[in-house]
């Protein structure tokens, strides 16, 4: 990496003391930094013909003004400027807002450059920049970048200018030259220089297409890198499983395995058989049989001679696959349950006989990795909901045995995109396939005037013998107003259901184990109705619930929605998703219609991608999502997909370590830290 580039970005001309301090907040430090700092837009002042301009477009237009401005005020210091343009053989009506002053500047036959909003239905444009004259005295394409109080955008472009014109020939190349050509990318140097100052469209179209792979491929080399480094730390991990005990396991369950699950199922035990640890993830839709295969693999660990453990989120969860779990290896293999509420002796006897090897499989919430369990030999680990773990948790539990094999199952449906970035250093298993004969729930959308209809219909479902979800969005866990709908909700529905139908309420205050008990009231049936706000515990089984109702439906995403509706439909009746929403705009419509329309959760998530972008998918702040600076995960599937393939061979083949070619890729990869933090150290 060239060293000139990371002098002090006070090296530029022009940038004193103070200037140096302001950049420093936008985080840019050195002259690299600088550089590399792209524009988020650019304004286009591209004249286009009128019939080629879209409904709600930024567009800038050439025109003549035919008639005098007329000035109207409204408000206080408010100004309204209208006047007629001839632009080509159209009559175009310009809007400006608190312009007063330009009455005076513009008068009939005058010609103006105008841009501003297109509405391409009335013919008319909203101006938010003028300039009298033509078009072509303007630069066409103009970047726009992020900024934060005293750094005025000309002034930043002028200083990013400058350092391109002094440091601009120290940017070194990446990508081997064979890369480039394959992929016809433009040199850095001049692809940088285009990204801040396009020549044309289709120039800076290049030159984005050059940082989006390189920044992909850095990532997943990194990747790359982080996946062969766990398989080197461990050798002599296989697992020699009893090929037969397993089979006649298998046969003994009450189902047939699908063909998804099988595959699955698979994948996880060639890996249990190789040298090195297994780091796999393995996602199906709620429903689709992950525990069963989660339990095979279990148990042929158990065959192996090794100790096994499963860890959940919450105690409710850890009790019902204790529950499910215990009838499941009814007599070949001693399964115990470890949670926060067990204490005293039976703590002791629990842990003392997790330590003598007395327990084959230990159930439980995140008491699994507090340093007084201590495992005999444990051998394979299954992480539930894993993105509910910090990455710590995780990191302490794998420490724990000597290395184990690790599992982490998710019924968030991630869409392929998001699984090989996010979790690009683990294997993936996909189970996408319900079992036979499980009915899709039924899914409604009604509008909010429908809500005494639907309170009949869960009327006509409890006195059937079942129950019901009811969910209050939720917008922050600590906001009072939402709070305070569950609350209501609560009291309008108990007004109209007790005392005959108990009704349930939980929402973000309650402390962990009121939570507990407000959900096991509703597992036993105690409870008819459940009021909740936050997400219903993901997992949870209550097969005797069989509507879902979401009030506000548009204000969650159609994964969470997903998520909601797997509630549901557990048991062998018919169930219900009833969502209550008036969406305004055409992204909420549009998520309506898909959950109506699709049970599948691996297609919803593709759509939810395509609606609303990954952000939300993992939780912001704990996925560990890499934040990209040019790539869009969503947008770039292909470039990121090629850059993961083409990571995987650079790797492979050792092309980093033994080809001269590759040496400034190389020191790239271990000089960021940007991008997966120290993973490599």
């Amino acid at each position: 990496m060239n060293d000139v580039l990371r002098q002090p970005i006070s090296e530029i001309k022009g940038v004193g003391e103070k200037f140096q301090e302001q950049l420093q907040d936008l985080g840019l430090y050195t002259i690299e930094d600088l550089l590399f700092y792209f524009p988020f837009r650019y304004d286009s002042y591209e004249t286009k013909p009128l019939t080629e301009l879209a409904q709600d477009e930024k567009a800038t237009m050439e025109g003549q003004v035919v008639s005098e401005p007329v000035l109207s005020f409204f408000g206080k210091k408010k100004s309204r400027l209208t006047f007629t343009l001839q632009v080509e053989q159209f009559a175009v009506k310009a809007v400006m807002f608190n312009r007063a002053f330009a009455k005076k500047q513009l008068n009939p036959g005058d010609t103006v450059t105008v841009t501003g909003k297109w509405d391409q239905r009335r013919l008319q444009i909203t101006v938010s920049q003028f300039k009298k004259g033509e078009a072509k005295s303007q630069e066409p394409i103009q970047p726009v970048y992020t900024l934060k109080e005293g750094v005025t955008l000309q002034r930043l472009r002028k200083i990013i200018k400058s350092a391109i014109d002094e440091y601009g020939e120290e940017i070194t190349e990446l990508l081997p030259e064979d890369v480039q050509r394959t992929y016809k990318l433009p040199e850095r140097p001049k692809a940088l220089k285009q990204m801040h100052y396009p020549e044309s469209r289709v120039l800076l179209k290049h030159a984005k297409r050059r940082f989006i792979y390189e920044e992909f491929l850095l990532f997943q080399l990194k990747m790359q890198l982080l996946r062969k480094h766990h398989r080197e730390s461990t050798s002599g991990n296989a697992q020699s499983y009893d090929n037969n005990r397993l089979t006649k396991f298998v046969q003994t369950l009450p189902f047939e395995l699908t063909g998804a699950q099988k595959r699955s199922l698979a994948e996880i035990l060639k890996d249990m058989k190789q040298p090195h640890r297994m780091n796999r993830l393995l996602q199906g839709d709620v429903g689709s049989g992950k525990t069963a295969v989660a339990a095979i693999a279990l148990y042929a660990s158990i065959t192996a001679g090794k100790q096994g453990a499963l860890m959940v989120p919450t105690e409710i969860l850890a009790e019902q696959h204790y529950q499910s779990l215990y009838k499941m290896f009814e007599g070949r293999a001693n399964v115990a349950l470890l949670t926060g509420s067990i204490k005293g002796k039976r703590r002791k006897e629990i842990l003392d006989a997790v330590a003598q090897d007395e327990v084959d499989i230990l159930i439980g919430t995140h008491a699994l990795i507090q340093d007084e369990v201590l495992f005999n030999d444990l051998g394979f680990v299954i992480v539930d909901e894993q993105h509910r773990f910090g990455v710590k948790q995780r990191r302490t539990l794998r420490d724990k045995g000597l290395h184990p094999d690790v599992l982490f199952m998710t019924a968030t449906p991630i869409p392929r995109t998001l699984a090989i970035t996010a979790f690009g250093d683990m294997d993936v298993s996909v189970i996408d396939e319900m079992p036979a004969g499980r009915k899709p729930v039924e899914t409604y959308w009604v509008k909010g005037e429908m809500t005494n209809r639907v309170l009949s219909f869960i009327q006509k479902e409890v006195d059937a013998g079942h129950q019901a979800y009811v969910i209050c969005p939720l917008i922050e866990e600590s906001d009072k107003l939402d709070i305070q709908n569950a609350v209501d909700l609560y009291h309008q529905l108990a007004s109209v259901f007790e005392p005959d139908v108990p009704v349930g309420l939980m929402h973000g205050r309650l402390h962990n184990d009121e939570k507990e008990e407000v959900m096991q009231q509703f597992a036993r049936n105690e409870t008819k109705v459940l009021v909740s706000t936050t997400v219903v515990e993901v997992g949870v089984n209550v097969p005797n619930a069989t509507v879902m109702v979401i009030y506000d439906a548009e204000r969650f995403g159609l994964s969470q929605l997903h998520q909601l509706r797997g509630r549901v439909g557990r048991g062998d009746d018919q169930a219900y998703c009833i969502l209550l929403a008036d969406p305004k705009g055409d992204v909420g419509k549009e998520r309506m219609r898909i959950m109506t329309e699709t049970t599948d959760g691996f297609e919803l998530s593709e759509q939810d991608l395509k609606l609303r972008g990954p952000g939300d998918f993992f939780g912001r702040k704990q996925s560990g999502m890499p934040e990209f600076k040019v790539g869009d995960m969503v947008h770039d599937y292909r470039a990121l997909e090629t850059a993961r393939k083409d990571a995987a061979e650079m790797i492979m083949d050792d092309l980093l370590e033994s080809d001269e070619r590759y040496r400034a890729l190389k020191e790239a990869v271990y000089a960021d830290q940007s991008l997966t933090g120290n993973v490599l150290d």
